[in-house]
């Protein structure tokens, strides 16, 4: 049962570094762009990942909830959750392989906010060079990474532990109890209302007849 939580466990958090490794190299610098215009001065422009690749931010976030998902699901669920973390890792590397071999395109937002040139052709003749800096194959390894740890959740999620929980047990005792306190209230309350009907009732005549016969007024009757 230890091997097999710690199965668990180490694939979680496989899940869980991978996706944040690539939400990392999402955030830093992929691609040093050169633009040259004829008439115009030369930009030098920095592509940061969220320009290169836009959906890498949403399938790092993906992965991260997908490990969430890992530590509660069932068997049945695990199985589907692996595939979709396989899915989620081939996204990331395809991602990372354009902007690794077409470093122009991917910096083609960059350039048009930059330069004002649109279109493909136009922004791919524009650029002098385009030198891809380490993170777009960073963000390539935490693709395979989490493809990886997708194929792993497929092979061992039927060896791992199921998900635990916690009910409170229901206590009759309680509710007997105040339904005995309840009616032993009801018992005496009878009782009361059984003396007070059975007893009669006295008043001020009744007390000064009795003192005239020598009578203690005090004395229950």
């Amino acid at each position: 049962m230890a091997s097999a939580r710690r199965l668990k466990l180490g694939h979680i958090l496989v899940v869980l570094a991978a996706s944040g490794l690539a939400l990392l190299a999402w955030t830093q610098v992929w691609v040093n762009v050169i633009v040259e215009q004829s008439g115009s001065a030369v930009h030098s422009l920095e592509v940061s990942g969220s320009t290169a690749a836009p959906g890498v931010t949403a399938l790092a976030l993906a992965g991260l909830a997908l490990a969430g998902a890992l530590s509660i699901a069932g068997p049945v669920i695990r199985v589907v959750l692996g595939l979709l973390q396989v899915l989620l890792g081939f996204s990331v590397c395809l991602s990372a392989i354009l902007a690794v071999t077409d470093p122009a395109a991917a910096s083609a937002g960059a350039v048009t906010d930059a330069t004002g040139i649109s279109g493909a052709d136009s922004v791919v003749d524009a650029v002098a060079s385009a030198a891809v800096t380490p993170w777009p194959f960073i963000a390539l390894l935490a693709g395979v990474v989490m493809g990886g740890a997708g194929v792993g959740v497929l092979v061992t999620s039927r060896r791992w532990p199921g998900p635990t929980s916690r009910y409170q047990a229901v206590r009759f005792e309680a509710a007997e109890s105040a339904e005995s306190a309840e009616s032993a209230e009801a018992t005496d309350a009878g009782d009361s209302d059984a003396a007070d009907v059975s007893a009669p009732e006295r008043d001020a005549i009744d007390d000064w007849d009795g003192l005239s016969r020598g009578e203690d007024p005090t004395t229950p009757q």
